[in-house]
Protein backbone atom coordinates (compact mmCIF):
# COMPACT_ATOMS: atom_id res chain seq x y z
CA UNK A 1 0.00 0.00 0.00
CA UNK A 2 1.36 3.39 -0.97
CA UNK A 3 0.54 5.88 1.77
CA UNK A 4 2.02 9.01 3.26
CA UNK A 5 0.86 7.82 6.66
CA UNK A 6 1.77 4.90 8.83
CA UNK A 7 -1.75 4.87 10.28
CA UNK A 8 -4.10 2.24 8.96
CA UNK A 9 -7.59 1.57 10.22
CA UNK A 10 -8.84 -1.97 10.00
CA UNK A 11 -12.56 -2.56 9.92
CA UNK A 12 -15.44 -0.16 10.29
CA UNK A 13 -14.73 2.72 12.71
CA UNK A 14 -18.48 2.97 13.38
CA UNK A 15 -18.36 -0.50 14.90
CA UNK A 16 -16.37 0.82 17.86
CA UNK A 17 -19.18 2.08 20.12
CA UNK A 18 -16.95 3.70 22.72
CA UNK A 19 -15.71 6.16 20.08
CA UNK A 20 -19.20 7.35 19.20
CA UNK A 21 -21.07 9.99 21.18
CA UNK A 22 -24.57 8.98 22.17
CA UNK A 23 -27.30 10.85 20.30
CA UNK A 24 -28.65 13.82 22.23
CA UNK A 25 -32.21 13.72 23.39
CA UNK A 26 -32.50 17.53 23.28
CA UNK A 27 -30.61 20.39 21.59
CA UNK A 28 -27.55 21.58 23.50
CA UNK A 29 -25.85 24.22 21.32
CA UNK A 30 -26.97 27.53 19.83
CA UNK A 31 -26.74 25.98 16.36
CA UNK A 32 -28.95 23.06 17.44
CA UNK A 33 -31.58 25.40 18.91
CA UNK A 34 -31.54 27.55 15.75
CA UNK A 35 -31.86 24.33 13.71
CA UNK A 36 -34.80 23.20 15.84
CA UNK A 37 -36.51 26.56 15.22
CA UNK A 38 -35.92 26.23 11.46
CA UNK A 39 -37.31 22.69 11.40
CA UNK A 40 -40.42 23.70 13.38
CA UNK A 41 -40.89 26.72 11.10
CA UNK A 42 -40.72 24.49 8.04
CA UNK A 43 -43.30 22.03 9.43
CA UNK A 44 -46.39 24.23 9.43
CA UNK A 45 -48.56 21.29 10.50
CA UNK A 46 -47.06 21.58 14.00
CA UNK A 47 -48.16 25.16 14.57
CA UNK A 48 -50.34 26.75 11.87
CA UNK A 49 -53.65 25.32 13.17
CA UNK A 50 -52.91 26.70 16.66
CA UNK A 51 -52.46 30.37 15.69
CA UNK A 52 -55.04 32.82 17.01
CA UNK A 53 -55.13 36.60 16.70
CA UNK A 54 -56.27 38.76 19.60
CA UNK A 55 -56.77 42.49 19.07
CA UNK A 56 -56.68 43.15 22.84
CA UNK A 57 -53.31 41.54 23.63
CA UNK A 58 -50.57 39.46 22.09
CA UNK A 59 -51.62 35.84 21.81
CA UNK A 60 -49.14 33.12 22.80
CA UNK A 61 -49.10 29.36 23.11
CA UNK A 62 -46.38 27.10 24.54
CA UNK A 63 -45.65 24.42 21.93
CA UNK A 64 -43.12 22.49 24.01
CA UNK A 65 -41.85 22.38 27.57
CA UNK A 66 -38.78 20.17 27.55
CA UNK A 67 -35.93 19.64 29.99
CA UNK A 68 -33.74 22.71 29.50
CA UNK A 69 -35.85 24.66 27.01
CA UNK A 70 -39.30 25.88 25.96
CA UNK A 71 -40.83 26.65 22.57
CA UNK A 72 -43.47 29.40 22.27
CA UNK A 73 -45.70 30.46 19.38
CA UNK A 74 -46.80 34.13 19.34
CA UNK A 75 -49.07 36.15 17.09
CA UNK A 76 -48.96 39.91 16.61
CA UNK A 77 -51.70 42.03 15.05
CA UNK A 78 -50.62 45.38 13.60
CA UNK A 79 -49.52 47.74 16.34
CA UNK A 80 -48.95 45.11 19.03
CA UNK A 81 -45.59 45.04 20.76
CA UNK A 82 -43.73 43.50 23.66
CA UNK A 83 -42.40 46.66 25.26
CA UNK A 84 -38.66 46.75 26.09
CA UNK A 85 -37.73 43.63 28.03
CA UNK A 86 -35.06 41.11 28.89
CA UNK A 87 -35.21 37.34 29.30
CA UNK A 88 -33.55 36.80 32.67
CA UNK A 89 -30.97 34.03 32.53
CA UNK A 90 -32.37 32.59 29.29
CA UNK A 91 -30.84 32.71 25.84
CA UNK A 92 -33.18 32.61 22.89
CA UNK A 93 -33.93 32.16 19.24
CA UNK A 94 -36.69 34.30 17.69
CA UNK A 95 -37.87 33.12 14.27
CA UNK A 96 -40.41 35.04 12.21
CA UNK A 97 -42.86 32.58 10.67
CA UNK A 98 -45.24 34.98 8.92
CA UNK A 99 -45.30 38.71 8.26
CA UNK A 100 -42.68 41.09 9.61
CA UNK A 101 -41.61 42.24 13.06
CA UNK A 102 -39.58 45.28 14.04
CA UNK A 103 -36.93 44.86 16.73
CA UNK A 104 -35.62 47.88 18.62
CA UNK A 105 -32.46 47.76 20.69
CA UNK A 106 -29.94 50.26 22.02
CA UNK A 107 -27.98 49.62 18.84
CA UNK A 108 -30.79 50.43 16.43
CA UNK A 109 -33.88 49.12 14.68
CA UNK A 110 -34.21 46.11 12.38
CA UNK A 111 -37.16 44.66 10.48
CA UNK A 112 -37.27 40.85 10.50
CA UNK A 113 -39.31 39.17 7.77
CA UNK A 114 -40.58 35.59 7.52
CA UNK A 115 -37.65 33.16 7.73
CA UNK A 116 -35.33 35.52 9.62
CA UNK A 117 -33.89 34.50 12.98
CA UNK A 118 -32.49 36.47 15.90
CA UNK A 119 -30.28 34.60 18.36
CA UNK A 120 -29.56 36.28 21.70
CA UNK A 121 -27.75 35.65 24.98
CA UNK A 122 -28.85 36.30 28.58
CA UNK A 123 -28.89 40.02 29.33
CA UNK A 124 -30.08 41.02 25.86
CA UNK A 125 -32.71 43.78 25.97
CA UNK A 126 -35.02 44.48 23.06
CA UNK A 127 -38.52 45.49 22.06
CA UNK A 128 -40.44 43.64 19.36
CA UNK A 129 -43.35 45.35 17.55
CA UNK A 130 -45.55 44.60 14.58
CA UNK A 131 -45.23 47.88 12.67
CA UNK A 132 -46.62 46.31 9.49
CA UNK A 133 -50.18 46.40 8.16
CA UNK A 134 -50.67 42.62 8.34
CA UNK A 135 -50.53 40.16 11.25
CA UNK A 136 -47.28 38.39 12.09
CA UNK A 137 -46.44 35.06 13.74
CA UNK A 138 -43.19 34.19 15.49
CA UNK A 139 -41.60 31.19 17.17
CA UNK A 140 -39.47 31.66 20.30
CA UNK A 141 -37.14 29.12 21.88
CA UNK A 142 -35.76 29.93 25.33
CA UNK A 143 -32.98 27.92 26.95
CA UNK A 144 -33.11 27.37 29.78
CA UNK A 145 -36.88 27.79 29.89
CA UNK A 146 -38.10 31.34 30.46
CA UNK A 147 -38.58 32.09 34.16
CA UNK A 148 -38.76 35.88 33.93
CA UNK A 149 -39.24 38.58 31.34
CA UNK A 150 -38.50 41.83 33.14
CA UNK A 151 -39.68 45.06 31.58
CA UNK A 152 -36.61 47.22 31.05
CA UNK A 153 -35.96 50.50 29.27
CA UNK A 154 -33.73 50.19 26.23
CA UNK A 155 -31.42 52.87 27.67
CA UNK A 156 -30.98 51.81 31.28
CA UNK A 157 -28.35 53.69 33.26
CA UNK A 158 -25.60 51.31 34.34
CA UNK A 159 -26.91 48.47 32.18
CA UNK A 160 -25.30 47.50 28.94
CA UNK A 161 -27.21 44.89 26.98
CA UNK A 162 -25.12 41.97 25.88
CA UNK A 163 -24.01 42.64 22.34
CA UNK A 164 -23.99 38.94 21.65
CA UNK A 165 -27.00 38.72 19.40
CA UNK A 166 -26.79 37.32 15.94
CA UNK A 167 -29.18 37.23 13.04
CA UNK A 168 -29.79 34.44 10.59
CA UNK A 169 -31.19 35.70 7.33
CA UNK A 170 -33.25 33.71 4.87
CA UNK A 171 -30.06 33.02 2.94
CA UNK A 172 -28.65 31.23 5.98
CA UNK A 173 -25.73 33.55 6.64
CA UNK A 174 -24.93 34.38 10.25
CA UNK A 175 -23.80 37.87 11.17
CA UNK A 176 -23.17 39.58 14.48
Amino acid sequence: MNSDSDLQIAGDILEVPHLLQPPREHPATVAEFAGLARSLAADRSQWEHLVRYDAASRWYHRLRACPGYEVWLLSWVPGQGSGPHGHGRSSGVLTVLHGALTERTERGTRVWRAGAQRVFAPGYVHEVVNDALEPAVSLHIYYPGLTEMPTLPLHTAGHTPVACAAERTTTGSLTA
